[in-house]
Formats: C-alpha cells, sequence, structure tokens
C-alpha cells in the first residue's frame, strides 16, 4: 500500500496545508495613502469656492420659481422640490445685495442644517473636488470680506485657489434669516 493511501483525513488536510503554504504568495504591500477632502466645486462670480460635501444636500438645475411678495432682492422665490417647499436665494446677491442673475448656466445648491431648508444660486457648479490634506493653506482668495466671512480655510491645488465657503455658517446667519422687507 502506498504512503498517500494510508493518510488519514487529518493527515491529508495537513499535507495540503502544507502544500499550500509552499506555494502561497505574499500578500501586496499596502501603500499608506492620504487623506482626502471632498467637496462641491462652484463658481461666484470670479471666485471658485469649494463647499464641504456634506454640507451640500443636493444640486438642481433651477426649477420654476414662485415669487415671494415683500421679500428682499436676493430672494429668487419658492419652489416644490419632490413636494417640499424650498427658499430659492441667490448668493452672490445676498453677499452684494444685488438683484438675482439667474441663466442657463447657474445651479442650485441645497441646504439642510438645522431648521433650515433652502437652495443657493451660484454661478456654475464646477464638480466633485478632491484634496489632499497637505494642499490646505491659510490663505483665502481675493475678495471682500463679505465672502471671506463664510472662509474657514483655502486648498492649493495646480496654481488654483479653492476658498471653502461653509453653506451652514450661512444658514446660521441672522441676516440669512431675515429674508423679508
Amino acid at each position: 500500500m502506498s504512503d498517500s493511501a494510508r493518510r488519514t483525513p487529518l493527515q491529508w488536510l495537513k499535507h495540503l496545508e502544507r502544500v499550500c503554504l509552499q506555494h502561497a504568495r505574499g500578500l501586496p504591500k499596502q501603500q499608506q495613502t492620504d487623506e482626502t477632502w471632498l467637496g462641491i466645486g462652484f463658481r461666484l462670480g470670479d471666485l471658485q469656492l469649494v463647499a464641504p460635501l456634506n454640507e451640500v444636500a443636493e444640486i438642481l438645475v433651477p426649477p420654476a420659481l414662485s415669487k415671494v411678495p415683500r421679500t428682499k432682492a436676493w430672494v429668487c422665490g419658492i419652489a416644490n422640490v419632490r413636494g417640499n417647499l424650498m427658499p430659492i436665494m441667490d448668493l452672490q446677491g445676498y453677499l452684494y445685495d444685488q438683484p438675482p442673475s439667474l441663466n442657463r448656466r447657474s445651479r442650485i445648491l441645497a441646504v439642510s442644517h438645522n431648521d433650515v431648508y433652502t437652495g443657493l444660486v451660484v454661478d456654475a457648479v464646477l464638480g466633485l473636488k478632491h484634496f489632499r490634506s497637505d494642499e490646505q493653506v491659510d490663505e483665502l482668495p481675493a475678495g471682500d470680506s463679505c465672502v471671506k466671512q463664510y472662509m474657514t480655510h483655502s486648498f492649493r491645488s495646480d496654481d488654483a485657489l479653492w476658498g471653502v465657503f461653509s453653506m451652514y455658517s450661512l444658514a446660521e446667519t441672522p441676516q440669512f434669516m431675515q429674508a423679508a422687507i
């Protein structure tokens, strides 16, 4: 009788384990990855800004709006978004006290924070932006204090400076909540 015929099932398993370990390849080396910060890039006038991803509930094409009487000039109106009434505010109009400027490239960034559910009109959405932690800088993009008061820091990527605009900070501002005349 051959040696293999006299093996018990347990001996067979030990033999298979030995053979497998002899021919096994090592696992690939784990590479260290940088943590990335994610945000929604948007344009507001000449500024390239980015909002933290968790502060933007959704991005909308401007829906049909109903005007709201006796509101400030930067209030575009109110829209029905999937059965919910959403006030739509022009961000540039709010910051610079100008009338709304909706056009075909305009987009709405929906913000839902505490009891505030609103849409903010921006000039254009520039997509999802990824930044490495070593790209963070304290320098803020050129602009006036109207915008800078809502910026926390910036990221420098490919010679462009992206200011981080806090939608939550805007939603907590008492002046923003006072849309009535």
